[in-house]
C-alpha cells in the first residue's frame, strides 16, 4: 500500500505568515486551473475528496496541507493529528490562470505562489500538474522560473493522456522533457526535472508517479538515476 494514502487534512491558509511551523519535508502540487490538480492528488492518495475540486475552477483560493502520518486512515476527521509523527506533507497549491476570477484575486494569488515556492525551505520539490493537450502555458513557464533558481526537484505530470493517441501523447512527453531539460545552472547542468504521462481515467503513469512522489519528499528511498522512457498510454 502507497504511503501516500495516509494523507489526511491538515490546515488551510491564506498567507505567509499562517504557514506551519512543521518542519518536515514538503511536495506542493501546482497547476492552472482545469488541468485535473484535485483528481490527480485525490487518485494518488486513493480518496475521493481529499482535495477540493470546485465546480468553478479557480474558485480554491488557499493553500491546503495534507499530513502523511500522525493519524490512521480511518482516523475521524476530528481527531487530533499526531504533529510530532508528521512524516511529511503534501502542500495543494491553488490553481492558477481562470479567467473569471478577479484581478485582485489573481494578484494575490500570484504573490502567495511566488512567495511560496522561492522561499519556502521545508518545500523539498514541486510536482507541476498540465493538461497534455495544452502545455507549457505562459504561467506554467511563470512556475517553473519562479521554482528553478532554487535547484529543487520538479516532476511534471502531464494529465488526461488517455485524451491523446499514443503517438501524440508520446510526442508530448518529449517536448514536455525538451523544455524541463532547457533549464539549467550555472555551470550547464541540467536541473532534476522530471515528467511522465497520467492519466486518472485509465490509471495511467500511477505508479510511476507514486513512486516519484515517495521519492521526492523523503517517505521511500530515493530513485536511482535511470534514462526516462516514455509512459505508455491506454490508446
Amino acid at each position: 500500500m502507497s504511503q501516500l494514502w495516509q494523507a489526511r487534512f491538515f490546515t488551510t491558509v491564506n498567507h505567509l505568515r499562517d504557514l506551519p511551523t512543521t518542519q518536515v519535508p514538503e511536495i506542493a502540487f501546482a497547476g492552472r486551473s482545469n488541468a485535473g490538480k484535485s483528481t490527480a492528488i485525490n487518485i494518488l492518495c486513493n480518496q475521493k475528496k481529499l482535495a477540493f475540486a470546485s465546480k468553478t475552477p479557480g474558485r480554491t483560493q488557499h493553500i491546503n496541507y495534507f499530513s502523511i502520518g500522525g493519524a490512521q486512515i480511518n482516523q475521524h476527521r476530528k481527531d487530533e493529528t499526531k504533529v510530532d509523527e508528521i512524516r511529511a506533507l503534501l502542500v495543494d497549491l491553488p490553481g492558477y490562470g481562470y479567467a473569471e476570477v478577479s484581478g485582485s484575486a489573481k494578484l494575490h494569488w500570484q504573490e502567495l505562489l511566488g512567495d511560496y515556492v522561492q522561499r519556502r525551505e521545508q518545500l523539498a520539490a514541486l510536482v507541476l500538474i498540465i493538461d497534455v493537450r495544452r502545455p507549457f502555458t505562459d504561467l506554467d513557464i511563470q512556475m517553473l522560473e519562479w521554482f528553478a533558481p532554487t535547484g529543487k526537484p520538479i516532476h511534471c505530470i502531464l494529465t488526461k493522456a488517455d485524451k491523446l493517441n499514443r503517438n501524440d501523447a508520446t510526442n508530448a512527453l518529449r517536448v514536455a522533457r525538451s523544455v524541463l531539460a532547457s533549464y539549467t545552472d550555472d555551470e550547464g547542468k541540467p536541473f532534476p526535472f522530471t515528467a511522465q504521462l497520467f492519466s486518472a481515467l485509465k490509471r495511467t503513469g500511477l505508479e510511476e508517479a507514486d513512486a516519484r512522489i515517495s521519492a521526492l519528499v523523503g517517505l521511500t528511498p530515493p530513485l536511482a538515476p535511470t534514462a526516462e522512457a516514455p509512459a505508455d498510454t491506454a490508446n
